[in-house]
C-alpha cells in the first residue's frame, strides 16, 4: 500500500526532531547514568507543600482554578513576581502590564519569535547556544549573527563588528535582537560578566537594538557575588527578561515570565491569544498561592546546596578521569545545572556518542547547541539529577568511552 504524501507546510517540512530527544532515547534504561537531561532533582520539589495548596484551591477557587484565565495570566500571580523582581534583581516600578506569563519560557521564545522575525532577519546569538532558543527562532527563518561566547560571556567585539557590516549593508532595520543566557548559560554554565552586560547595553543604545536576557538559572547561585541583570541596566526600553519557575518551584506547573515594554507584552499577548488563548489557571493559581505562603527564595536553599555538592563532585570527577588528558578542560561554574567539558581538538564528541551509549552514560554533544551544523569537541554535562555515586560512576564510564573513540580513530 502506497504511503500517502501529506501536503504539509515548508514550516512542517523544515521541522526536525531535537537532537536531545533522538540522543536520550535510550538513557532511562536499567542502569544508565545520564548527565544530558537539564531536569531538576525530584527531591527538591515542594510536592507536600503544593499538594495541600492544590486541594485547597480546586474545592475552595474552583471558579477560578477550573476555569479560563485571561491571556496575560493570573493577576495573584502576577503580584507575586513583581515582588520576586523587586527581591531578585531590584527592578522596581513596573506594572501588571509589563508582565505576561507563559506556557513555561519555551513558549515565550516562540512568541518572541512570532511578534519579531521575519524570514531573513537577522538575531545575535551565542556559540554554544541554548538549543531551544535557536529551535524557536529558526521556526522563523532568521539569519543568525553568531558570536564566540567565551569564559565571561558572549565576544561583544565580534558581536559589534557584525553588527556594523549589517549596517554598512543598510539592513540594521532586519537585526531584531541581541539573545544571551546571563547567568550559568546553558550549555556552558558562564557567567557573562558585569563589564560585558553595560557593553550590551552600549551596543543596543547606539544601534537602536533589544536585548533579550534568558535567566533561568540566576537564583541557583551557590558561590560567588550577584551581578547586576542586563535588565537592570538596561530597563524595559533596551532589555526584554525572559524567566521561569521551572528551576526553581518545579518544572510540571509549565510557568514562564516575560518581562519588557508594556507594546512588546501587548503584542506578545494577541500572539499568544492564537496560540492557546490562556495559561492554565490551575497551575497559575498554585504557584500565586505557593509564592504567598513560602519564601522561595528560603525555600531553595536546600537545593542550591544540594547541586552544589554535585557540581564539585563533578569537577572532582572530571580531575580524576581525565585530567592526564592533555588539552581537555571544563567549567566550573558557580551556579545553575551544567558543566560544559571540552576534549582536545580533532575530537567529536557526536561521534563519540556510540561508544558512550554502549557504557550506558549519556551527554549532550556540543553540535546541539551551534546555530549551524558543524562538529564540536565539547559536551554539556548536567550534574543536578544524578547522584553523587552515579557521577562518579559515569564519568568513569565516560572516560572509558573516551579511550574506546580514540582507538577507533588512531588518535594518540
Amino acid at each position: 500500500m502506497k504511503t500517502k504524501q501529506h501536503n504539509f507546510s515548508k514550516l512542517a517540512e523544515r521541522l526536525k526532531s531535537s537532537m536531545i530527544r533522538e540522543l536520550l532515547k535510550y538513557a532511562n534504561m536499567p542502569g544508565a547514568v545520564s548527565f544530558g537531561g537539564g531536569t531538576p532533582d525530584p527531591e527538591t520539589f515542594p510536592r507536600h507543600e503544593l499538594s495541600k495548596i492544590a486541594s485547597e484551591i480546586l474545592e475552595e477557587e474552583y471558579k477560578y482554578t477550573l476555569q479560563y484565565s485571561v491571556t496575560e495570566g493570573d493577576p495573584q500571580l502576577i503580584n507575586q513576581i513583581l515582588i520576586l523582581l523587586k527581591r531578585i534583581y531590584g527592578i522596581e516600578g513596573l506594572s501588571h502590564e509589563n508582565i505576561l506569563i507563559t506556557v513555561g519560557s519555551q513558549q515565550a521564545l516562540e512568541l518572541l519569535g512570532k511578534v519579531f522575525i521575519d524570514s531573513g532577519d537577522y538575531v545575535v546569538v551565542g556559540d554554544p547556544e541554548y538549543l531551544g532558543a535557536i529551535s524557536a527562532f529558526r521556526m522563523r527563518e532568521p539569519r543568525f549573527v553568531v558570536a564566540k561566547f567565551d569564559e565571561d560571556g558572549p565576544d561583544i567585539d565580534m558581536i559589534e563588528q557584525k553588527i556594523e557590516e549589517i549596517d554598512r549593508a543598510g539592513e540594521i532595520k532586519k537585526l531584531k535582537f541581541i539573545y544571551v543566557v546571563s547567568n550559568f548559560q546553558n550549555p556552558s554554565g558562564v557567567t557573562t560578566s558585569l563589564e560585558k552586560r553595560k557593553a550590551l547595553i552600549e551596543v543596543a543604545e547606539k544601534y537602536d537594538l533589544l536585548v533579550v536576557e534568558d535567566d533561568p538559572y540566576g537564583v541557583l547561585r551557590f558561590e560567588g557575588e550577584h551581578v547586576p541583570s542586563i535588565m537592570k541596566l538596561g530597563g524595559t526600553d533596551r532589555v526584554i527578561l525572559l524567566n521561569t519557575f521551572s528551576k526553581i518551584l518545579c518544572p510540571g506547573l509549565r510557568i514562564g515570565v516575560v518581562v519588557a515594554d508594556k507594546s512588546i507584552v501587548r503584542k506578545m499577548v494577541l500572539a499568544k491569544q492564537g496560540t492557546d488563548l490562556c495559561s492554565p489557571s490551575l497551575t497559575m493559581r498554585l504557584a500565586a498561592r505557593y509564592l504567598e505562603r513560602y519564601d522561595v527564595l528560603e525555600q531553595i536553599k536546600p537545593a542550591i546546596e544540594l547541586y552544589r555538592k554535585k557540581k564539585n563532585e563533578m569537577v572532582r570527577a572530571l580531575e580524576n578521569y581525565f585530567g592526564d588528558i592533555k588539552g581537555t578542560k571544563w567549567t566550573n561554574p558557580n551556579g545553575g545545572l551544567f558543566i560544559w567539558t571540552t576534549l582536545p581538538e580533532g575530537y567529536d564528541t557526536m561521534e563519540m556518542f556510540k561508544f558512550a551509549e554502549q557504557n550506558k552514560v549519556f551527554y549532550i554533544p556540543g553540535e546541539a547547541f551551534r546555530p549551524y551544523s558543524e562538529p564540536s569537541s565539547s559536551m554539556r554535562m548536567s550534574f543536578c539529577l544524578p547522584s553523587v555515586e552515579e557521577i562518579h560512576e559515569g564519568v568513569k564510564r565516560l572516560r572509558t568511552a573516551f579511550d574506546q573513540y580514540r582507538v577507533s580513530r588512531g588518535m594518540k
